[in-house]
């Protein structure tokens, strides 16, 4: 009996199961979930852009670069950023999926795509580090609270909001941006008024690096080297755009309007900034502070309000709230985006999903740890090498969807469900790869000045290159690992998931190979019971099913050794940040003045630190351990549930047969003597009235038909309910069948064509046998009752398929519905106005009798294909 696989269910905590809170992380964002206008949406990406980084970024290229070289790489890197993002924040929002869900089906596939996940969370704990220290400046400022406790608070104040994810940033970001928007523009408008003599300064300053009052192609890339970083922006734009509405042709100017100016058009208010940092940067330079306090937007902006106003505690104030406002609206959209990142990267390297809320947190963490190190000091470093990565990353993926998808080598939809992509896809895998060694070789000088200063923008077009050639190359061939088939939906597109029992939208859901039932995306991503085999050849398939649940216990632990030391490492990562975190958050707060004699704290705590290293190395290695002993208990689980499943039916089975040979028993004892008297009555009358004519004879000869038919009905039943041993020799198959064809009446030997190429013979019961393949024939020349006799051909063809041989009976009857035939082996069941429907069961039992099987394929309107399928040896010779 093929029994449907059974996976332990899963039930997901109410963190997870409230999209309120989840925002469904790792999903496709459901059409009921998108309930925002196309306005909200886009105001939301956008609040995101007071990200005061910009500024920092902008003063630090001036300082360093001079004008002549910032300014015309600042217009460079706003039109790369405008076209680059352009198709990102089109397909995001169109299949309304986030950064990682469309990296996934745009070449990277889903295991590869966990390293851009991981850059991609750098980027947002990185930025979230710099605006924190921003923050704890502006606080330090303000109110003289120390650096350390601003780091924390700056942390802390972002995590109630952020908690409840988009419902509430939405809100927080439609409240502010008028005052942000305010604050930010009413400096630069008195500098407009009444200084505009300060614009000639800026436009002539030479920064620091030789040759900076006029333009070197040396600086001009170094400066596009760490602007190059921000392209990586386009992110957290797209976390937001994939809750916009769908498109129709009653808001698609709106829909348009917000894709353009919350997705590319980003770096149109981001170059503003960028200007302005630059600006601001020279202006506090030129008063004669320091070139780090320059840097410090906190610092900008008190000089900017100094064109404001004379009164220097309301100057004081204006900017300390100016960069509050801008650091809250940010840094929610830093970790809001973190939380997904992570929850991408986790989710796959370890199968396991406790929440976005959780990621959030620990980005966070990272986050202080980074701001706790000092960051901010190395700003430009760091925004140079890692915009080698994120140019290569962008690169790869320009290429698939701007290039490849109109040459449709890449599919033309966005697929992120596991069920349906490789592992690992070249196209954005290698291309990346290779463009990010190149670039690195080049940055650290390998290949000269020239291409150390333009390191970014090589890996850009050697990942696009490269991309595209990897993509012609493989002809598009490892994005898809299998065929998409729709799910069928039971009410206006919603489909429950047979896993967690919770209901999704249609693009959400996958039918799962393995368990043979429909389950959402998130169940398929952390299902480790099943390893992919839903992407092998059917027979691969059915051989994983088969070993799957008889594997020792050493069978089910060795294999995916890498995968086991992805997970330890993941988590030994994730301990060590936050042992790290508390470590030098202690150190800091416990660092005494230089003046008072003190203890070297600072190598103590690291060498307290590093002992406990081989420690976190253990507890990862036992969590991991714990995690799939865990699993190992649910597989066991759904062995037992299997067996019991199975035990369950053939118990049912069982019943219904001593059920059946008892009532027959008692209905063959009863019925048996009076149908006879009935038979043979009828026939003396039928003899005696041969003269009477119609209706007489023809009442007579139904009433005899009908009491054979009872008759028969009561063999077929005493038959089934008998468990006759069977008598077992060679049978000349080939023979056997043409025997037993030509033995048939002159009507169903015309419909039958025959194509015996078996060869062999089978060690088998002739009568029984012979039973068997009577009731597929029967049941094949009933199918083709009422068609024209080249409709309803019947073909009964033998072959052999290794030790077995396949005797095949096709007719091109009506046919089955899906339905039907899952039930034929059904006893009692039938569709025939007279039928007992018996005859399949006893084929099904009589051949597993002889250690066979039975194979069904039909169609409705198309016809019906039965394989009978039994152990073969070599031919037996007369």
């Amino acid at each position: 009996m093929d029994i449907p696989r059974l996976p332990a269910l899963r039930s997901y905590h109410s963190w997870i199961a409230n999209e309120t809170l989840e925002d469904y992380s790792l999903r496709y964002a459901a059409r009921s979930f998108r309930r925002w206008s196309p306005f909200v949406i886009a105001n939301t990406a956008l609040g995101g852009i007071s990200f005061l980084a910009l500024e920092a970024i902008g003063g630090t290229i001036t300082l360093s670069y001079g004008f002549a070289n910032a300014f015309p790489a600042i217009l460079v890197t706003c039109l790369f950023v405008f076209v680059t993002s352009t198709p990102i924040a089109y397909y995001s929002s169109r299949y309304n999926i986030d950064m990682d869900l469309l990296t996934r089906g745009a070449g990277f596939g889903y295991i590869g795509s966990t390293i851009t996940s991981l850059i991609y969370a750098t980027f947002t704990f990185i930025f979230f580090a710099l605006e924190g220290a921003i923050m704890a400046q502006a606080l330090k400022l303000f109110a003289n609270v120390p650096l350390v406790l601003g780091y924390i608070i700056s942390s802390l104040v972002i995590i109630p909001i952020t908690f409840m994810g988009v419902t509430v940033i939405s809100k927080l970001q439609m409240l502010t941006q008028p005052v942000w928007i305010g604050l930010h523009l009413l400096p630069f408008v008195y500098i407009a008024i009444d200084h505009p003599g300060t614009l000639g300064e800026w436009v002539a300053f030479a920064g620091s690096a030789t040759g900076g009052g006029e333009f070197n192609l040396l600086a001009f890339g170094s400066a596009i080297g760490v602007l190059g970083a921000l392209s990586i922006q386009i992110g957290e734009q797209v976390d937001f755009l994939r809750f916009l509405p769908d498109k129709t042709e009653e808001n698609r100017w709106r829909w348009w309007t917000a894709v353009i100016a919350a997705g590319p058009g980003w770096i149109v208010v981001g170059g503003f900034k960028i200007l302005c940092g630059s600006f601001l940067a020279v202006l506090v330079v030129s008063s004669g502070l320091p070139q780090a306090t320059a840097l410090e937007p906190v610092h900008m902006y008190i000089k900017a309000y100094e064109y404001v106003s004379a009164d220097t505690a309301v100057v004081l104030a204006a900017a300390v709230v100016f960069v509050l406002i801008s650091q809250v609206k940010i840094n929610v959209t830093n970790a809001y985006a973190g939380s997904l990142a992570w929850s991408n990267f986790f989710s796959r390297v370890t199968h396991y999903h406790p929440g976005r809320v959780v990621w959030l947190i620990f980005n966070i963490l990272i986050s202080l740890l980074l701001m706790l190190l000092g960051i901010f000091q190395t700003l430009a470093l760091v925004l140079a090498v890692y915009s080698i990565i994120a140019s290569a990353w962008i690169g790869s993926i320009f290429a698939d969807l701007a290039i490849l998808k109109p040459l449709k080598i890449s599919p033309p939809f966005t697929e992120f469900k596991r069920a349906y992509l490789h592992n690992f896809n070249p196209v954005g895998c290698g291309s990346m790869a290779l463009a990010s060694v190149v670039a690195v070789l080049c940055f650290v000088g390998s290949f000269g000045a020239l291409a150390e200063a333009y390191a970014a923008p090589i890996a850009f077009f050697t990942a696009l290159v490269s991309a595209v050639a990897i993509g012609v190359a493989t002809g598009g061939r490892y994005y898809l690992a299998r065929p998409r088939e729709e799910v069928a939906a039971r009410r206006q597109g919603i489909i429950t998931c047979e896993i967690c029992g919770l209901d999704y939208e249609r693009p959400d859901m996958v039918h799962c190979t393995f368990y043979d039932r429909p389950i959402c995306s998130l169940c398929c991503s952390l299902d480790s019971h099943c390893h992919d085999v839903c992407k092998s050849p059917g027979g691969v398939l059915e051989d994983q099913r088969s070993r799957y649940f008889g594997r020792t216990l050493i069978g089910k632990i060795a294999p995916h050794m890498g995968q086991r030391l992805l997970k330890v490492g993941g988590v030994g990562f994730a301990l060590t940040i936050v042992t790290a975190a508390v470590f030098l958050l202690t150190y800091r707060l416990i660092e005494p003045g230089a003046e008072e004699p003190h203890l070297d704290s600072g190598a103590l705590l690291l060498r307290v630190f590093l002992a406990l290293l081989p420690l976190l190395g253990i507890g990862a290695w036992w969590i991991v351990l714990s995690h799939e002993s865990r699993e190992l208990a649910e597989r066991d689980l759904v062995a037992s549930l299997e067996r019991l499943h199975q035990a369950q039916q053939e118990l049912a089975s069982n019943e219904r047969l001593a059920a059946i040979g008892q009532m027959t028993a008692t209905v063959s004892h009863e019925l048996r003597n009076p149908l006879g008297t009935l038979v043979t009555s009828a026939d003396v009358l039928r003899r005696s009235l041969r003269d009477a004519g119609e209706p007489v004879m023809g009442e007579l000869q139904r009433l005899q038909r009908n009491a054979w038919r009872c008759v028969r009905i009561i063999e077929d039943l005493l038959d089934f309910s008998r468990k006759r041993p069977l008598v077992l020799a060679p049978v000349a198959i080939d023979a056997w069948v043409r025997q037993q064809a030509g033995e048939q009446d002159a009507a169903t030997r015309a419909l039958i064509t025959l194509r015996l190429e078996a060869g062999c013979a089978v060690p088998a019961d002739a009568e029984r046998l012979r039973q068997a393949f009577s009731n597929v024939l029967v049941n094949a020349v009933q199918a083709c009752e009422g068609r024209a006799q080249d409709e309803g051909a019947i073909t009964i063809s033998t072959r052999q398929e290794g030790e077995r041989m396949v005797l095949a009976i096709a007719d091109k009857g009506s046919g089955m519905s899906p339905e039907v035939a899952a039930r034929i082996f059904e006893p009692l069941f039938s569709t025939k106005a007279f039928g007992v429907g018996l005859g399949m069961p006893l084929v099904k039992r009589i051949l597993e009798q002889h250690g066979g099987e039975v194979r069904v394929e039909s169609e409705a309107g198309e016809g019906t294909l039965i394989s009978l399928v039994l152990p073969c040896v070599p031919a037996v010779r007369p």
